[in-house]
């Protein structure tokens, strides 16, 4: 019953941003998906490994009567799991790594969870720190800011991803450090 629920609150979704004109964001999201994965450092068999990982663990999660899935974000590089986010409790946030150890091909986990709530204001402003860093790294020349995920809890920022070299590595952490709002850099990026 919830995956039919999920399935037809997607296609309602899709539905309704075809008619409100919103095709060409869904177009050009895939388009920047396809530079993703052209300017990507993993080879195509360890991103797709990486993309069903976090697909498996994402979905476990959204079955588990403990985990609210919707509050963290997963991402997988190489094998390896970080999750991030907020979530109610110390039952919660153990069961969401004990799920991402569970999944097959999961070489390790690193939490990032923090047990606690957002309030609205907070989750805007989030938002704006992430918008703001992921312009900058776009905007930097020599930085394949496609390939450096940027997650924000409570002005919290995680950085996870593959550069090239290590000046990139620490112009692309500089970045995130030197932006408004910002309390503190969670740094996850990999050398190439």
């Amino acid at each position: 019953m919830k995956r039919t629920t999920q399935w037809l609150t997607i296609v309602i979704i899709s539905a309704s941003m075809s008619l409100l004109g919103c095709t060409p964001a869904l177009i050009g999201g895939g388009a920047a998906g396809g530079y993703k994965a052209a300017t990507d450092e993993r080879t195509v068999g360890t991103m797709v490994d990486d993309s069903t990982i976090t697909g498996k663990v994402k979905a476990k999660m959204m079955d588990d009567a403990v985990v609210k899935a919707r509050n963290i974000d997963v991402d997988t590089l190489n094998g390896e799991v970080t999750l991030t986010g907020m979530v109610a409790s110390a039952e919660e946030k153990s069961r969401a790594v004990e799920i991402a150890r569970s999944v097959q091909g999961v070489k390790s986990v690193r939490d990032n969870l923090n047990i606690d709530s957002k309030t609205w204001g907070e989750a805007v402003d989030d938002k704006v720190i992430g918008s703001k860093i992921k312009a900058s790294l776009i905007g930097e020349p020599g930085i394949r800011s496609l390939n450096i995920d940027v997650d924000v809890n409570k002005g919290v920022v995680t950085l996870t991803g593959i550069v090239e070299n290590e000046e990139q590595k620490m112009k692309a952490l500089e970045i995130a450090r030197g932006t408004g709002g910002v309390l503190r850099v969670v740094d996850n990026l990999k050398v190439k």
